[in-house]
């Protein structure tokens, strides 16, 4: 893990159009070590498109976006990223284990410490007993889980989670809580986009986000006390140009 201060990932005026239709809208925002960044906003905001574009996924139409002192995309960073989709990217005919074998091997992780990161992380999203089953037996709430397991796996510098808690129940959502909450502290810088209200106050610092516009950042607390709401949703409505 990284141990400074400077940004880990750093947006400057990054716009995505397709066709022409402009779905990212002039973006600018960084993320520092040990923080967990929210991006916050309806479905069909930009959420997925931009961060597709931090996990170099996805390339700007214009703008720059620099990950771990790289220029993405750059496909060397793969192994230093963790990044889970709203759409589950898992081999179905293949096992959970068999999962989670490829994914460490893409990762370089091996050996007792390869068996040691499967066990821990198929522990934390509650599947250790379905290591074996075929991923097509999986519910869809299962995939999640998989999905997430995979994400954590090699311990990345940066962690990028696109609606990761969807499907998942309230006594699991705390626990996978709990384990970002521990590699962030350890140093990785998170981002996790989320429509729930109270996942956007766990975070460090929310990113509001409306029709490819940023609309605001700060703290939650920052957030509420600017707008004199009391809650997250209260200032995210009052920046959406809701007015009560």
């Amino acid at each position: 893990m990284r141990h400074t201060t400077e940004p880990c990932i750093v947006l400057k005026n990054v716009n995505r159009s397709f066709g022409d239709k402009e779905v990212i809208k002039g973006i600018s925002l960084d993320v520092a070590p040990k923080e967990i960044f929210g991006l916050l906003g309806p479905s069909g905001s930009g959420k997925t498109t931009l961060v597709k574009m931090i996990a170099g996924i996805d390339e700007a139409s214009s703008g720059s976006i620099t990950l771990l002192g790289a220029v993405m995309p750059k496909l060397a960073m793969m192994t230093r990223i963790g990044y889970m989709a709203q759409s589950d990217a898992l081999y179905t005919e293949l096992t959970a284990k068999e999962n989670l074998a490829f994914f460490a091997a893409l990762f370089g992780l091996k050996g007792e410490l390869r068996k040691e990161r499967m066990s821990y992380v198929m522990d934390l999203v509650g599947l250790s007993e379905h290591m074996n089953k075929p991923v097509s037996a999986f519910s869809g709430g299962m995939k999640r889980r998989l999905s997430l397991a995979i994400a954590l796996m090699h311990k990345p510098e940066v962690l990028i989670l696109d609606e990761p808690t969807v499907g998942i129940d309230p006594v699991l959502r705390k626990s996978i809580w709990h384990e970002l909450d521990k590699l962030s502290q350890e140093g990785a810088a998170i981002i996790i986009t989320t429509h729930v209200m109270d996942e956007a106050d766990k975070c460090n610092r929310l990113g509001m986000i409306r029709e490819g516009e940023l609309i605001a950042s700060g703290s939650p607390e920052e957030l509420k006390k600017e707008t004199g709401a009391d809650s997250i949703e209260g200032a995210f409505l009052y920046y959406g140009g809701v007015r009560s």
